[in-house]
C-alpha cells in the first residue's frame, strides 16, 4: 500500500472544498436571516401588549404590585377585550415616574 493510495481521490477534494463554500454560504444566510428577525422584532415590541405578569417581569416588580396599581388606575394601561394590559410605551411611562433626579442644591460630588 502507497500514500497514493491512502490520499482521497482529487474528485473528493473538490467535493470537501464545494461543501465548505455551500457551508459558509448556509452561515452568512442564517446570520442575514437572523438580523433581519431582529428588526421585526423590535419594531413588533412596539405594537404588542404586555400582560400584567409580563409588564411585571420587565419592571423588575411583582404581578400583584402590577394589578393592584392597575386597579387603582396609578399607572396607564389598555383595555384587550376585559383584560388589562401595557404596552411598551405605558412600561416606558412608569420607569420614567420612578426616576429621581438631582435636587439642583444638592452638594457636589467630590472630584
Amino acid at each position: 500500500m502507497t500514500r497514493n493510495d491512502l490520499a482521497p481521490p482529487a474528485e473528493a477534494g473538490r467535493e470537501a472544498i464545494q461543501n465548505a463554500v455551500d457551508t459558509t454560504l448556509i452561515l452568512r444566510l442564517a446570520s442575514a436571516v437572523e438580523q433581519l428577525t431582529a428588526v421585526q422584532n423590535a419594531s413588533d415590541l412596539e405594537l404588542r401588549c404586555f400582560t400584567p405578569e409580563e409588564a411585571a417581569r420587565i419592571l423588575g416588580k411583582t404581578e400583584n404590585w402590577v394589578v393592584e396599581n392597575i386597579q387603582a388606575r396609578r399607572i396607564p394601561f389598555t383595555y384587550v377585550g376585559k383584560s388589562p394590559r401595557l404596552t411598551a410605551e405605558h412600561i416606558r411611562w412608569i420607569r420614567a415616574q420612578g426616576e429621581v433626579l438631582p435636587h439642583k442644591y444638592a452638594k457636589p460630588i467630590a472630584a
